[in-house]
């Protein structure tokens, strides 16, 4: 909608991994041949995707569109999008901060979060975390995003530390954790001192997890699961502290030294009520699920849940369900000024 919204100025994106015919794309080209401000950070070194995206940069930058590419020592894996635009004689602005790629493809094989927010603070850190990337500055500071590979690790660190205060002062703490893998070891190790302090820690880790739950004395308050199913569990989701005092982040990183420390990441917070029930919700039905959840045990194999008595529950099923005849079925796109050129070219010849 916004290449072809005469009220917007400025489309801004990172480009981590598109689809080989990307629709994305070819509305970042379409907005620039209307007359729009497009600036794509396209990373060329997504692992098996490194030819597509040269090739969709140079559509790009034929089109008009500023490229500007990632970091010698730092890949941008951040999904962000940030569009302008005027309305009453004012800028304001739209993000976009999701867990997974602009790519239909994946989207269609992923499970994964997108917020979509007109928050003020949110939109001028995006237009600051734009502008810091156009010059290499990866020390920038936000009000409200976290981003690695400089603030991220530092800022999760001190919110388990806080719930770390909560359960030594006797009040109620939590950490609720999602994401793909965990190996960053200072993270392990500060979630091990959370657990030795009475913090329950509830985790789904996809794939690779190098902290051991149910060790007594050392990890007996975590528990750990995984779930392999129809799509690939690939949102993240970072939850710190009991419902009435929770923070609540999405992000596009593991915990993994890689995106903690080598990589450009972003964790955007959840704040309204209804969308922080819903997030909570979708987690607490993977708990439930009693058909792809396996369970991590202290000596780290992975054991099926006892189904018992109980009926069979399949989370994944049940989004399904929940999503219905709610999908998103996109609008055929006018016709663009090159589109109509070449149609009237064709009438001349």
């Amino acid at each position: 909608e916004a290449a072809w919204d005469k009220n917007v100025v400025s489309i801004k994106i990172t480009i981590y991994r598109v689809a080989d015919n990307s629709k994305v794309v070819d509305y970042l080209v379409q907005a620039a041949e209307n007359g729009k401000e497009v600036l794509a950070l396209m990373e060329l070194r997504a692992r098996f995707d490194e030819s597509n995206n040269i090739r969709m940069a140079e559509r790009l930058e034929n089109a008009g569109c500023n490229v500007i590419y990632g970091f010698e020592n730092y890949k941008v894996h951040s999904k962000i999008c940030l569009i302008t635009y005027q309305s009453h004689g004012q800028i304001r602005t739209i993000t976009q901060i999701g867990t997974g790629n602009y790519n239909e493809k994946t989207s269609r094989q992923y499970t994964d979060l997108s917020l979509m927010t007109g928050d003020p603070v949110i939109g001028q850190d995006a237009i600051a975390f734009f502008q810091n990337m156009q010059i290499s500055n990866l020390s920038g500071s936000y009000k409200k995003l976290l981003t690695s590979p400089r603030q991220l690790k530092h800022a999760v660190m001190g919110k388990i530390d806080r719930q770390i205060e909560l359960a030594k002062a006797g009040k109620p703490s939590r950490i609720m954790l999602k994401m793909n893998s965990v190996t960053d070891l200072d993270l392990i190790a500060k979630l091990q001192e959370a657990g030795m302090a009475g913090v329950p820690v509830t985790m789904v880790v996809r794939g690779i997890c190098c902290l051991l739950p149910g060790i007594p004395g050392q990890t007996e308050n975590i528990r750990i699961c995984s779930i392999v199913g129809r799509f690939l569990e690939h949102s993240r989701i970072y939850i710190f502290g009991p419902d009435e005092d929770m923070e609540m982040y999405i992000s596009s990183a593991d915990f993994m030294t890689r995106n903690t420390e080598r990589r450009v990441e972003i964790a955007a917070p959840v704040t309204d009520p209804a969308l922080r029930s819903r997030i909570l919700a979708y987690f607490q039905s993977l708990l439930k699920d009693n058909q792809k959840r396996r369970e991590l045990l202290p000596d780290g194999t992975y054991s099926p849940i006892d189904l018992g008595d109980g009926s069979p529950y399949d989370s994944q099923a049940v989004c399904i369900q929940k999503a219905g005849k709610d999908r998103f079925v996109p609008k055929p796109a006018p016709d663009g000024i090159m589109h109509r050129l070449r149609k009237r070219l064709k009438r001349h010849r």
